[in-house]
């Protein structure tokens, strides 16, 4: 279970705790085994509290960063991602096409559900980087709108 090294008065006593019941160890000392006695029986640990990171999502480059823009805003070129890992059922636009804001672009299959990726922006479709059957992962660049 757990291994000690002790040095008293000068001599060296490795130590080896095999099993701990109650307020009974049984410990190897030196390669002779012993029980050992506690006075008072030991109290066990509460569960430790895990403390974690912030996640942040592979599709965020900069946490601070604004993620949309204002409604009345201009919209510019941009890409849409993936939001999620996943195969590509379907593409529904192609280079050059003209998309406007929350027209369907494809059909995206993750964890057995189809989800449908619609454009958040209008514009000309400048690049299409996946085809059907494709397997992308979250933040894969998909199209590209220009």
């Amino acid at each position: 279970m757990k291994k000690y090294s002790f040095t008293i008065n000068g001599n060296e006593y490795d130590v080896d705790v095999k099993n701990v019941d109650d307020n009974i160890a049984e410990v190897v000392v030196n390669g002779l085994s012993y029980s050992v006695e506690f006075d008072r029986a030991i109290e066990t640990t509460k569960t430790p509290k895990l403390v974690r990171q912030q996640a942040v999502p592979s599709t965020d480059i900069t946490p601070a960063e604004q993620k949309t823009s204002s409604p009345s805003g201009p919209k510019g070129a941009g890409y849409v991602k993936s939001p999620l890992p996943g195969t590509i059922l379907d593409v529904h636009v192609m280079v050059g096409d003209t998309v406007r804001s929350g027209d369907k672009l494809i059909t995206l299959e993750a964890m057995k559900m189809e989800n449908i990726i619609n454009s958040d922006k209008g514009g000309k479709v400048a690049s299409v980087n996946v085809k059907k059957g494709d397997s992308v992962m979250e933040g894969d660049i998909l199209i590209e709108i220009g």
